[in-house]
């Protein structure tokens, strides 16, 4: 090695950002394995690199005791003092013992580290990236499928969409574009892996920043969602704004806003509803499109007991029970609905006509 070499390296350190003296002595400790390995020796050694001209140096190392026991690591005090009289017991001695062929030697292996740490700097550099966008949304290209799961070329890496973590029904080729959400990133033998998901409700969260302005400059909140991907979300949103409908902005024009959502979702019908301190108006909210006459909640239990007229029961509850289900992870609250018939009996009561529920589009609306 030469000078030139130290030129190279200095060169990769400004475009890698890899540290010179870590890599330095990486290719050092590589040197001595190699020496060892093409010279059969149990000698203690080490390599020592000139950081400004590259000259490469062997030095054996041996420690001074009175009575050498291991001739490879020990030299007695009396050839020490041969070398140099100032020598004592307990001193290293170092000599050159670099073989004239070790160049080709070194040259090969500072190739050889060199090449294998900048791969660890990309890696690491693709991983700090990465673990910085953990719940990001990306954009890429279906590359390959392999027993059902998708690797998706982002540009500097590849991402993995296993099977569980797209919605039933989801169906894509090599080539597709594909949206998906960043789940986890971890780190491999191989470098890193980024794990992506389109069933996890922040995938839908990232959805609604990229198609509501109001939502990606902060004026308008998502509180809470809940989802069972493929089927059916819920999303609750608030806004300080009295000027601004937070249901209204999520909705867009004709319901163009929530509709390019629902394209990307394949159909998934999504719930838009208001968030509300108070949890009777927000039990209320959530539980659209079904209408509710009462809430009764008990604080401490966080539980609440909903009243709905009898015609509407199957539809607060939702097909298995999903509409509640929903609702109830959407606020939190623990929720159990009874018929008017079931909680007052036979009582006479008024059919509540303040609400219309329609449906359009595969989205859900609920209009006072």
């Amino acid at each position: 090695m030469n000078r030139d070499f130290i030129i190279a390296i200095d060169d990769l350190v400004k475009e890698k950002g890899i540290s010179k003296d870590v890599l330095i002595e990486a290719i050092e400790s590589a040197l001595v394995s190699a020496y060892k390995k093409n010279y059969g020796t149990a000698q203690n050694v080490r390599v020592s690199i000139d950081r400004e001209e590259g000259d490469v140096d062997v030095l054996m190392r041996r420690d001074v005791v009175e009575e050498v026991e291991d001739e490879f690591t020990e030299i007695s005090l009396e050839e020490a003092l041969e070398i140099d009289p100032r020598y004592e017991v307990g001193d290293v001695v170092e000599y050159q013992v670099t073989p004239k062929d070790f160049g080709r030697i070194a040259a090969q292996t500072a190739k050889q580290v060199v090449v294998q740490r900048i791969r660890e700097a990309e890696r690491g550099m693709i991983f700090d990236n990465y673990i910085d966008r953990q719940g990001d949304l990306i954009t890429g290209v279906v590359q390959r499928i392999s027993n059902e799961t998708i690797f998706v070329n982002m540009g500097n890496t590849e991402g993995i969409l296993v099977a569980g973590e797209r919605a039933y029904g989801e169906r894509y080729k090599v080539n597709d574009r594909i949206k998906a959400y960043i789940m986890d990133v971890r780190k491999s033998t191989k470098g890193p892996q980024v794990f992506l998901s389109r069933t996890h409700p922040g995938f839908v969260e990232r959805l609604f920043e990229l198609e509501v302005p109001e939502i990606e400059d902060g004026t308008v909140e998502i509180k809470s969602i809940a989802r069972e991907a493929g089927s059916r979300t819920k999303i609750a949103v608030y806004t300080e704004d009295e000027n601004v409908d937070p249901v209204g902005a999520c909705v867009g024009t004709g319901g163009s806003r929530v509709k390019n959502i629902v394209d990307e979702l394949f159909g998934e019908k999504i719930d838009i509803t208001t968030w509300d301190e108070d949890p009777r108006i927000l039990i209320k909210n959530v539980l659209s499109p079904a209408k509710v006459e009462e809430v009764m909640v008990d604080e401490e239990e966080k539980a609440a007991t909903v009243v709905v007229p009898d015609y509407q029961l199957s539809l607060a509850i939702g097909k298995e029970g999903q509409n509640v289900r929903l609702a109830a992870k959407l606020c939190g609250w623990k929720i159990d609905i009874k018929s008017h018939t079931q909680y007052f009996g036979n009582e006479e009561y008024e059919e509540y006509d303040d609400e219309e529920y329609y449906e359009e589009d595969g989205i859900e609306y609920v209009e006072e």
